[in-house]
């Protein structure tokens, strides 16, 4: 199931695995690579005349991870959790929790 822009997620591998759930900023490469807040930090060297810093310097900037390294945050469960697609009675599609059925949507839940 896909991870939208606005989720929720729980890293569960590499250095950042024990931190809280953290949002996902932006999708890249069709879904595969995702860009988490606070996740995977790096610094980057400009020099002077650089639009975001004009001074020159060190920029601390977020690099994409793997999708399969990260999994939603269902606030319910207070975990991460695999993905379902439900229907409602109306016959209207939502992502749901596989262990408790609870709607999640992007931008936390």
């Amino acid at each position: 199931m896909r991870i939208l822009k606005g989720d929720m997620v729980v890293v569960r591998t590499g250095d950042e695995r024990a931190k809280a759930p953290r949002r996902v900023l932006r999708i890249v490469e069709g879904g595969a690579r995702l860009v988490v807040e606070g996740v995977n930090r790096v610094y980057r060297h400009v020099k002077k005349g650089h639009p975001k810093s004009p001074q020159g310097g060190r920029l601390s900037v977020e690099l994409p991870i793997d999708a399969s390294n990260v999994q939603v945050y269902c606030p319910k469960c207070d975990r991460g959790v695999r993905l379902a697609s439900k229907v409602n009675a109306d016959g209207s599609k939502y992502r749901g929790c596989r262990k408790c059925g609870a709607a999640l949507v992007a931008g936390g839940s």
